[in-house]
This record gives structure tokens, C-alpha cells and sequence, in this order.
């Protein structure tokens, strides 16, 4: 699908949707630090306003409470770790009522802190179960990782929706852990999103359960996107327990697609 028409049916579709859908973004910040090697917290906040979605999950996350001022969101922040001299911890914004608050350590021994922060939020009356990952860089430690996930995931009650994001560090489309998450929570649209400026790696993903709430999904790329971190934001519009019946019937010709790539 081509960019231009990509964008076009995101505005379409985000205009003709209420507040009962989530408009739900990941983005890893890279600690605020720019192509141009600077600390800009302002910068990131400039795209984070770009985006137009009224929650985020964010990864190497630096200067949070600057960032939820500037966006007007509420801040839920992870544990704030610092990796020699690096910021990494996860955290979530947003505009939606927080029902609980958790947070799970799975780092693997000796390596970087790896967390998910695991969020309940008050979608219109629904509740909505989001988590928000950074997976490690080594094989070993992703399996590790994901295996923790699908735990908590089959734990989670099948009426519950369920959004998993975050950077997930696999460079490789087939890799094992890729498909165990497929498995569970059906396909994961691909988006190159890394490097920022010149995108080849789909690294940063979003699963729903149920697949079918998967509204759409795309990788933002703007001109302050591509400055302001070395990962470009993905985002993605999440329906309600009840939208895809009363979308079929009010125009059953008509099929929702999974977008491509927006600006």
C-alpha cells in the first residue's frame, strides 16, 4: 500500500472512531539523544504530539515528568534503570483512567535490566491490559523473555484485551520467539522502524488480543522522527469489544485493513 493512501485511510478511519478505541503508540526514545548526538527531551515530546494518541509506550525512557507536561498525559513509570551511563527503563503515558499498576523484572543475570510494566487502563468501561517491553539483545535472553510473557498473557483472563508493545530487539522475521508471540496473539504487522533515518529492521511491534481489534497500524515517520531518536514510533488504533460487529453490519462490503506505513 502506498504511503500517501496509507495516511489518508488512518485519518479516515481515526476520524470516523470514538474514544471507545484506543489510539495506542511504542516508541523507543533512545534516552532523548537525537542523530545529532544532543539530549532533547523537548524534541521527543515535539513527535510524541505528532503522533495523536492517547496513550504510548515508551522504552529508554530520560526526563519523563518533562515529557508528560509538555504532552499533557499522565506518566507511569517503570523502575528507572541506568545501564553504563544509559537510560532504560519503560514507562507508559496517558490520557486513560490507570486501573493498576505492575511491574516485572526479566533480566537476564549479569546483563541489562529488562522489564515489562504491565498497565490496566479504563478504555470507555473496558478494561484494557497493556504491557510494555524492551526485550535484550542476546538470543538467549529474548527466549528467556518471551517465555516469561506468554506466561503472563495465558494467565490473563480470555475475555481481558491484551496489548503487548515495546522494542522487541529481533532483527529476524522467523525467529523463535517472534512465533511463539504469533502463536498466542496472532500476526504482528512488520514496520521498518530501525534506523530511524534509514529504516531496515522492524524492531518495534504491537500484538492485540483479539487479532481482530487490530485496527491499524503503522510506523510514523516525520522530519522531527527522524532526528529525534534512533527508533521511529509505530502506532496503532485498537477497537472495542463490540466495534468490528457494528462496523460489519453498518457497511458489510466494506473490510478494515491493517494500514501500512503514515507520516
Amino acid at each position: 500500500m502506498k504511503a500517501d493512501a496509507s495516511l489518508a485511510n488512518w485519518r479516515s478511519l481515526d476520524e470516523q472512531l470514538g474514544p471507545d478505541c484506543l489510539r495506542i503508540a511504542s516508541y523507543n526514545l533512545h534516552g532523548c539523544v537525537g542523530r545529532d548526538g544532543e539530549r532533547d527531551a523537548e524534541r521527543i515530546a515535539g513527535v510524541i504530539a505528532q503522533l495523536g494518541c492517547d496513550t504510548i509506550g515508551l522504552q529508554e525512557v530520560y526526563h519523563l515528568d518533562l515529557l508528560a507536561e509538555r504532552t499533557g498525559l499522565q506518566a507511569i513509570a517503570g523502575p528507572p534503570y541506568v545501564w553504563h551511563g544509559r537510560h532504560v527503563g519503560n514507562a507508559l503515558l496517558t490520557r486513560r483512567r490507570v486501573l493498576e499498576v505492575r511491574n516485572h523484572d526479566y533480566t537476564w543475570p549479569r546483563h541489562e535490566p529488562r522489564t515489562a510494566l504491565d498497565v490496566d487502563l479504563d478504555v470507555e468501561g473496558e478494561t484494557v491490559r497493556v504491557i510494555v517491553t524492551h526485550l535484550g539483545l542476546k538470543p538467549v535472553e529474548r527466549r528467556f523473555q518471551v517465555r516469561k510473557l506468554l506466561d503472563l498473557i495465558k494467565a490473563t483472563p480470555l475475555y481481558e484485551r491484551v496489548v503487548v508493545l515495546g522494542d522487541i530487539n529481533e532483527w529476524l522475521p522467523l525467529s523463535r520467539p517472534l512465533r511463539w508471540l504469533n502463536a498466542l496473539l496472532g500476526h504482528s504487522p512488520r514496520e521498518r522502524t530501525f534506523p530511524a533515518r534509514w529504516p531496515l529492521f522492524a524492531l518495534d511491534r504491537v500484538w492485540v488480543r483479539p487479532r481482530h481489534a487490530l485496527l491499524a497500524f503503522g510506523a510514523h515517520r516525520s522530519p522531527l522522527a527522524v532526528q529525534a531518536s534512533d527508533h521511529l514510533p509505530v502506532k496503532a488504533i485498537i477497537a472495542s469489544r463490540e466495534l468490528p460487529h457494528r462496523l460489519a453490519a453498518a457497511r458489510p462490503a466494506q473490510r478494515l485493513r491493517v494500514l501500512g506505513r503514515s507520516r
